[in-house]
């Protein structure tokens, strides 16, 4: 495993453990703020899907590389962002739901 593989599996599996404590549940209530709770719930689960898709990547060694054309996503991204699938110029193409 490479450096940056390291670095970001730790970044990663400490980013999973925070949004595991931090998830709301699914209830109907509202928090403090006036936001459902379902809402961040449910932004909370496609989170943690990311983080679980880039532990993924790293075990299989495909991590760094773009979903779309398999370009590297390059090292300033992947500290930025260590769940990043697409490189700058293929996110732009793409809807924010891929």
């Amino acid at each position: 495993m490479s450096r940056i593989d390291s670095e970001a599996r730790s970044l990663l599996l400490d980013r999973r453990e925070a949004l595991r404590r931090a998830h709301p549940g699914d209830g109907g209530s509202l928090l403090s703020d006036g936001i459902p709770v379902a809402v961040v719930a449910d932004q909370v689960a496609r989170e943690l899907a990311e983080v679980d898709a880039a532990l993924s990547r790293i075990a299989a060694g495909s991590y760094g590389a773009c979903s779309s054309c398999g370009g590297p996503l390059g090292l300033q991204r992947l500290r930025a962002m260590p769940e990043a699938r697409f490189c700058l110029g293929c996110s732009g193409r793409r809807p924010a739901d891929d």
